[in-house]
């Protein structure tokens, strides 16, 4: 095998596999920092000895075991070997698969799932929870996570060093998480599960549009959650919102992996079945008590795509409606942008256009490539191809994303220049 060739299985079955691996250790040696540290140390080594050995029968087992042995000739360096050998007493000798879901009546087993419960401690601020999550569980980079938070690289590097130091100087453990606990961590937790989708839903960067391990990552935890907080009407809302949306994953792109937006999705290729999935979990959280939350809101506007046969037959008033409501609870600037695109779909270009232009001068969205896609769209409908082909090649020029880059420029290169 040419090196080339296995930096990147070892690259795909790492992005697979490190969530459960640092999970796992961080149960056992109950420090995040060290966690990591422990499995990066583990990835290194198959950086080594993959290219010239080839890559194992189970990838997934080797980089574990070898994190394991890290783990125990670290702990062989210090001079409190002996003493924290015997706290871990034989963990480190049974780590295995985590229990399937059926077997989560009351406590956290999943090992990913407890990492995020662990980093959204509130000993941290809730921009540092997401920021280390999305870098432990997702492996996102510094420069992914600050596009998602909308901050300076630096400024979340920062935090995130800053939180692996407060998690091992509050000695936080990763015992069971408690029912208060639980409760006390769950709309963090909720927060952090969609952003995972989200970058797997659209990658904020790379050379791929979709990162399908990462949305399936965040399902699996979604339905975990649903399990484990059965009468939480938001659990069921935010699992309800990313069916809805995963069903759709086989449309959004073409043959070359250039994605097709919603408009000119083949809906045959809509999965019925996780829209049935999608909707019956809605119709759990609508039965719960307590007032719609933004979960409910934003599966409520996903339920409206797919109950459509096509575009024409979209209730777009009721989306626009949606996302106008959407925003009094959230205030984001996000929201309000896709509330333009409602509005336009809904009443005409004109009306998303006015919505759309106060959006132009908002700090958070000035390199925020959607933006200027939207306003693309809807200068094309309104019948200004020359202005909508400058704000496609702007919005292009911002994309980290090589597919979503190719699909602009090529909705560029369809319009007049002038």
């Amino acid at each position: 095998m040419t090196d080339t060739r296995a930096h990147r299985t070892i690259d795909a079955i790492w992005k697979m596999e490190a969530a459960r691996i640092i999970g796992g250790l961080a149960r056992v040696v109950r420090d995040v920092g060290l966690a990591e540290d422990l499995a990066q140390d583990a990835l290194l080594a198959a950086l080594e000895q993959w290219p010239v050995k080839g890559v194992p029968p189970s990838p997934g087992a080797w980089l574990m075991a070898t994190a394991k042995n890290k783990a125990i000739d670290r702990l062989r360096r210090d001079a409190n070997f002996r003493r924290k050998l015997d706290a871990i007493g034989h963990e480190l000798d049974i780590m295995g698969e985590a229990a399937p879901v059926d077997d989560l009546p009351e406590t956290i087993t999943d090992d990913v799932l407890r990492l995020i419960f662990v980093a959204c401690h509130p000993v941290l601020a809730h921009e540092a929870q997401i920021a280390l999550t999305l870098r432990i569980v997702c492996g996102l980079t510094t420069e992914e996570i600050a596009r998602a938070q909308m901050a300076p690289e630096t400024t979340v590097q920062q935090r995130i060093v800053r939180a692996k130091r407060k998690l091992s100087d509050a000695g936080v453990r990763f015992e069971d998480i408690l029912p208060e606990d639980f409760a006390a961590r769950l709309q963090a937790v909720l927060q952090v599960v969609y952003l995972i989708y989200n970058e797997g839903y659209a990658a904020s960067g790379g050379e791929q549009y979709l990162r399908l391990s990462l949305s399936d990552e965040a399902l699996r935890l979604g339905r975990i959650l649903a399990h484990q907080a059965p009468h939480e009407s938001e659990v069921h809302a935010l699992l309800a919102l990313m069916e809805l949306q995963a069903s759709r994953a086989r449309a959004r792109t073409d043959a070359e992996g250039t994605p097709v937006s919603l408009p000119e999705q083949n809906r045959a290729l809509w999965d019925r079945l996780q829209i049935k999935r999608g909707l019956d979990a809605l119709d759990r959280a609508r039965t719960l008590a307590g007032p719609p939350g933004v979960y409910y809101v934003q599966a409520a506007i996903a339920a409206c795509h797919a109950r459509a046969t096509d575009v024409a037959a979209t209730d777009w008033p009721q989306i626009s409606a949606l996302y106008s409501l959407l925003y009094e609870m959230t205030g984001s600037p996000v929201v309000r942008l896709n509330h333009a695109m409602a509005a336009g779909m809904a009443y005409g270009p004109a009306a998303g256009l006015h919505l759309l232009e106060p959006l132009e001068s908002e700090p958070a969205l000035k390199d925020y490539p959607p933006l200027w896609a939207a306003r693309g769209d809807l200068l094309e409908r309104a019948g200004r191809p020359a202005e909508a082909r400058a704000a496609f090649e702007t919005a292009a020029a911002m994309t980290r994303n090589a597919p979503e880059r190719r699909a602009l420029l090529k909705r560029a290169e369809a319009l007049p220049i002038a």
